[in-house]
């Protein structure tokens, strides 16, 4: 029988970047939410870490200068962001001009009637009425 040992947790640097060790989790996720205002607790819960996990991600945060290196990965989703939403633009265009069949526009309808009741809703996401048959 193998007992599981307890490794502390610390920074690592992966190819994805400063990750807490023992996931997948980027510290560059923690410092958005850090930025976006969000608690101790909320980021915990947020991503699942331990006390310790966390407390090892602020304490790095404290001890580097890891803000310049952030502000790149920032700016490369941007990119990529765009990229995709450049690639997507031709293909949605493409299939929004497609003719639909009398059971698709149907569908498309309801899908609009359904879009329009969620997008005036100020319920959060979570607590939103479910889809009507």
């Amino acid at each position: 029988m193998t007992l599981a040992t307890h490794k502390p947790a610390q920074i690592i640097r992966t190819e994805r970047g400063l990750t807490i060790s023992g996931t997948r989790i980027s510290l560059y996720a923690v410092m958005d939410l850090l930025k976006g205002g969000r608690s101790h607790p909320e980021i915990r819960q947020h991503f699942h870490l331990s006390k310790e996990q966390l407390q090892a991600a602020l304490e790095y945060l404290q001890a580097h200068s890891v803000e310049a290196e952030y502000q790149e990965v920032v700016e490369q989703c941007e990119r990529i962001r765009q990229d995709w939403q450049a690639r997507n633009q031709e293909r949605v265009a493409r299939i929004a001009a497609k003719q639909r069949t009398p059971e698709q526009a149907k569908l498309w309808q309801k899908l609009q009637a359904q879009k329009s009741i969620w997008n005036t809703a100020s319920w959060p996401i979570w607590d939103r009425p479910q889809y009507s048959q």
